[in-house]
Formats: C-alpha cells, structure tokens, sequence
C-alpha cells in the first residue's frame, strides 16, 4: 500500500493531478477540498493517499489530510458507495459538514449531491452512525498551501468541466457555474460556490 507521496505539483484538472516524485510521475485522483489547498504548479505537496487495485487498473487517490483519508476509506466500506461517489461526497461537502449531516440526520442535504439518491442518503446515515472515524485524532489540514489555481482555459469552463467529472450532467454544471462566476473568479471559487450552493 502506497500510504502518502510527496513531490513537485506538475498538473492538476478536477479531478485528476499529476506528481513527479523522484522522476516518477504519479496520476492521483482528488476531492475538490484537496484541490482548494493545492499549491501552485512546480511546488512541492504532501499527500496521504489510498491505492485501489482493480482488474483492469491501479486507482490512486490523494487528500491533504489523514482525517479526510480515513473518512473516504469508511465510505467506500458501505454497501453501494465506490470510489467515485465517496470522491463526489467529499467534493461536495467538508468533513464536518459530513458529521453534521450523519449527526443530525439531514438526508436533504445529502440528495444534493450528485449521485445520492433518498435510498442512499439514508443507508449513509444509517451505517456510518458510529463508524465516522474520530476527528480530533486528525489535524484539521495538512494543506499543501491553499495557492490559486491558475487555469489554462477560462476559469468557468475549467469549473464546468470538474462539476462534469463530479457526476453532474454538463447542462447543470454550465448553469451552477454561470450562476456563480464573476470576471475575477477563479475556477476554485467557482467550483466551491457551485457546491455550496447546490447543498444548501
């Protein structure tokens, strides 16, 4: 098991991001929370990480913090939740709005998400009740230094296509994004105030 890397950030397009560690490229697979704290193309990062080895690939994915790790790992352990939804939860809502959501039993706020349907919300809080991992046992972020994305394409479009990656349809990304963006947005605020908005 590959338990962290740390290298130089050489690429990073929602959900994917490439690092070179010792002249090894790795493809690393990230929620947005980890893509808020990344630092800025050719610096170094730190991330913990979690291997999944399938038939016809080896899936790596990537968190800034171990507490983040640990939540994704006891996701993918309920039944119906893969890899992909525990990315798309961890894209969609922080770790202690998680909590708070299992907690307080909000299944509303949970069917925001994009393939979370009312079944699947409730069997989450059902079977992750007593199963969240503790958080004071993490710190609350071990970033990578939280710089700007600096987009190649427009700061819109890139936002659009990683609300596409997340499992909206390309329609609904277009419109959370036109809502949300400004002259000056880059695509992390974008994305982030697409989310937010989207599970209120």
């Amino acid at each position: 098991m590959i338990g962290f890397l740390r290298g130089k950030l050489i690429h990073k397009a929602p959900p994917q991001l490439l690092l070179d560690v010792q002249g090894v490229g790795y493809e690393v697979e990230a929620p947005m929370n980890t893509f808020y704290d990344l630092p800025a193309l050719g610096e170094e990062v730190r991330l913990h990480t979690h291997l999944i080895v399938r038939e016809d690939a080896h899936i790596l994915f990537g968190f800034v913090s171990e507490g983040e790790r640990s939540l994704f790992r006891a996701l993918i352990k309920v039944n119906g939740i893969g890899p992909k939804l525990a990315l798309t939860i961890l894209s969609g809502q922080t770790t202690e709005a998680f909590y708070r959501c299992i907690d307080d039993n909000d299944v509303k706020a949970l069917v925001r998400l994009p393939g979370v349907g009312q079944k699947t919300a409730e069997r989450l809080i059902v079977e992750m009740r007593g199963r969240l991992p503790d958080l004071n046992k993490f710190s609350a972020r071990e970033s990578g230094g939280g710089q700007t994305y600096v987009a190649k394409e427009s700061a819109k479009q890139e936002a659009i296509s990683a609300l596409c990656a997340l499992g909206y349809k390309p329609q609904d990304a277009a419109r959370m994004a036109q809502a949300v963006a400004s002259d000056d947005s880059s695509c992390e605020d974008i994305i982030r105030a697409a989310l937010r908005g989207a599970v209120k």
